[in-house]
C-alpha cells in the first residue's frame, strides 16, 4: 500500500447544455478528519453526499472544497425592458436627427444597464437531479486528483523518513560500538569515581563502596535505549512498508525515540557518547517533524 501526505491541490471540472461545474480541493495537515464546504446558495443539499465521498477516501486531514456554478443558456432566458429599449431608441433617433450624432446599434442598446436580464430560471425535479449528478462526478474527478497529488507527496516523505530512520539506526550502532562502553574503560571511570568518593569520605566502607560502584554501573548502562531504539527503528520501517494511515503511529514512535535519545544523554559520561546523544536527537526532531504530514 502507498502512503499518503497530508497537503495537496486539486481542480476538476465538469459541464453539460445545463450548467458548468468547477470544485477546488484544498488539504492541509489536521488531527483527524475535517470538511468544510462552500456551496452556492441553493445547493446546500451536496454537502452530505460530499461530505460522504470525502471520508471514503481520506482518513486525516483538513480538507476545504469549493462548488462554482454557472447555468448554461437553456436556464438563462433574456427578459427586455420593450418600454426601456423604445425610449432609447427614440432617444438615439432624436440625437441623430438634431445633432447629427452616429446611429445606435442595437448591441449597444441592449447592453446598457436595465435594457436586458438574464435571470436564472427555477429548477425542476429532473433538471436538478442531473445538475446534481454533474456536480458529484466533478467532485469525484477531483478527489481523484486530490488522492493522487498527497500519494505523490506521500511516495517523496517515504522516501526522507526511510533515510532518517537509517541515520537514527546508525547512531544507535555508533553509540552501541562507542569506546566508552568498552568494560575497561567503565572499569577506569568507576576507578576514578570511587577514589572521589574516598577522597569526599574517607571513612565510607568497603560494603557502602560496592553500593555506590553498582549504582553507578547501572546508572551508566545505555543497554536498555539501544536495544528500545532498534526496536523502535524495526517498527516504524514495518510501518512505512505496510502503507496507509500511518501518522498517528508514527509520531508515537518519534516521541519514543525521544525519549530514548534524552535518557541516552542524561547517562552518558563521555562526551563521544554525548554528541551521539544530541545528534540523534536533531534526527529525531527532523523525523517528527516530517511526520507531522502524514495521513
Amino acid at each position: 500500500m502507498t502512503i499518503q501526505s497530508m497537503t495537496g491541490f486539486a481542480r476538476a471540472s465538469l459541464m453539460n447544455e445545463i450548467a458548468s461545474v468547477t470544485w477546488e480541493l484544498r488539504s492541509v495537515n489536521g488531527r483527524g478528519l475535517e470538511a468544510k464546504l462552500r456551496l452556492p446558495a441553493g445547493f446546500e443539499r451536496l454537502e452530505q453526499p460530499a461530505k460522504q465521498r470525502i471520508a471514503k477516501r481520506f482518513a486525516r486531514g483538513n480538507i476545504q472544497a469549493s462548488l462554482s456554478i454557472s447555468r448554461g443558456a437553456a436556464l438563462r432566458q433574456p427578459v427586455i425592458d420593450e418600454e426601456l429599449l423604445s425610449e432609447l431608441a427614440r432617444l438615439s433617433r432624436r440625437l441623430v436627427e438634431d445633432y447629427g450624432a452616429a446611429p445606435a446599434r442595437a448591441d449597444g442598446l441592449l447592453a446598457l444597464r436595465g435594457v436586458m436580464d438574464l435571470p436564472e430560471t427555477g429548477l425542476d425535479g429532473e433538471t436538478g437531479e442531473r445538475l446534481d449528478e454533474l456536480a458529484l462526478s466533478a467532485l469525484d474527478q477531483a478527489l481523484d486528483e486530490l488522492l493522487a497529488a498527497r500519494r505523490d507527496e506521500g511516495a517523496s516523505l517515504r522516501a526522507v523518513l526511510l533515510d532518517q530512520l537509517s541515520a537514527i539506526d546508525a547512531l544507535t550502532l555508533s553509540a552501541e560500538a562507542d569506546p566508552s562502553r568498552e568494560p575497561a574503560s567503565i572499569r577506569q571511570r568507576l576507578h576514578e569515581q570511587v577514589q572521589l568518593l574516598l577522597e569526599a569520605a574517607p571513612a565510607l566502607d568497603e560494603a557502602r563502596l560496592h553500593q555506590e560502584a553498582a549504582f553507578l554501573a547501572t546508572k551508566a548502562d545505555i543497554r536498555e535505549e539501544i536495544d528500545r531504539l532498534k526496536t523502535h527503528v524495526a517498527a516504524a520501517r514495518a510501518l512505512i512498508e505496510a502503507g496507509g494511515p500511518m501518522g498517528r503511529k508514527l509520531d508515537f514512535l518519534a516521541q519514543e525515540f525521544n525519549r530514548e535519545s534524552n535518557t541516552l544523554c542524561s547517562k552518558s559520561n563521555a562526551s563521544s557518547l554525548t554528541a551521539i546523544g544530541l545528534e540523534l536527537k536533531v534526527v529525531v526532531d527532523q523525523f517528527r517533524e516530517q511526520v507531522q504530514n502524514l495521513e
